[in-house]
């Protein structure tokens, strides 16, 4: 009994990802849908970093976060979309121990760094609608890099303790993680050990890192509001929106799917319901983004255009 006991409890080596089904005639369609969506992706976000890199009347701070945004999506869907698509070819659902923890972390620290993007980018149009006057003064180059900085760092130390927490965990031999990637929420509800004292600590720093930004947002655009409508001419109010339009819809576009990933695995208390769920913001979100901004914003259709008929 000892023995078995102690066998049952050794360091595990890999886990297994029963993806979004078990169904194989299922599989060829998945696998074309996602590698579709991860196309899209991609070259919707390398062009987005493109456009805003080749054309100077793009060099300002709004478009500065606009680029690292796109690669924080790219980082985002290529930390679980490949892999996914690897094991379905494969016929192989194993991942590593180690290329869990890894990939769970890389996941957090491009996931963080998306939230703390959007924050910036709220902040950017605050400064633009509010103080235009001391715009150029205040969203300087030094603080727009500095705000990215400091947003990789807490992004980056907010990944690592999410690493160094599953590191403590102890798993039985043979785990299923019921998702198509390692979900750290995943992780700690299959743990054999007590998670009472991470769960409290990844609730207080989800809260932290989601609530704060959040506030800061809503605070943002509450002034926005404000100081638009105080705005007489209509065409002065249209201009201020509609440089607020693109972020404001990718703002409730990201939150609105998280969101909704949570409430639905609360509520359904089913983990491949919740996979299936988690596919809106792990890769619809980054997907759309590119669209948003190019159907929304002038600037970039016209960068775009001009930067097509170049390389055409």
């Amino acid at each position: 009994m000892m023995k078995m006991k102690k066998q049952n409890f050794t360091r595990v080596s890999e886990f297994f990802l029963l993806g979004l089904s078990d169904d194989p005639e299922w599989q060829p369609l998945i696998f074309g849908l996602f590698l579709l969506m991860y196309l899209v992706t991609i070259l919707g976000n390398l062009l987005i970093i493109l456009v805003v890199s080749s054309d100077p009347h793009l060099h300002t701070p709004m478009y500065f976060f606009l680029s690292n945004l796109s690669l924080a999506d790219i980082g985002f869907t290529s930390t679980t979309i490949p892999k996914m698509m690897v094991d379905i070819h494969t016929h192989s659902r194993v991942i590593s121990y180690e290329g869990c923890v890894t990939q769970m972390s890389i996941f957090t620290l491009f996931g963080c760094l998306d939230n703390l993007f959007l924050t910036a980018m709220a902040y950017d149009r605050f400064v633009a609608i509010c103080h235009p006057l001391h715009y150029s003064a205040i969203m300087n180059p030094g603080l727009c890099g500095l705000l990215v900085l400091v947003s990789f760092f807490i992004s980056l130390l907010y990944s690592q303790l999410h690493s160094l927490m599953v590191s403590q965990l102890t798993f039985f031999m043979y785990v299923e993680i019921p998702h198509f990637f390692c979900d750290p929420s995943q992780l700690f509800n299959l743990a054999c050990s007590d998670t009472s004292t991470n769960n409290v600590l990844i609730y207080f720093m989800g809260a932290i890192l989601g609530g704060v930004p959040l506030t800061g947002i809503f605070f943002s655009y509450t002034r926005i509001v404000s100081a638009t409508l105080r705005v007489s001419s209509t065409v002065g109010k249209y201009k201020a929106f509609s440089t607020c339009g693109s972020h404001l819809s990718v703002v409730c576009l990201f939150y609105g799917t998280a969101l909704g990933v949570y409430l639905s695995s609360v509520a359904s208390h089913s983990p491949k319901k919740s996979a299936v769920a988690s596919v809106m913001y792990t890769v619809v979100t980054p997907m759309l983004n590119p669209f948003i901004y190019c159907l929304r914003n002038r600037d970039i259709k016209r960068a775009m255009q001009k930067f097509l008929r170049r390389t055409a």
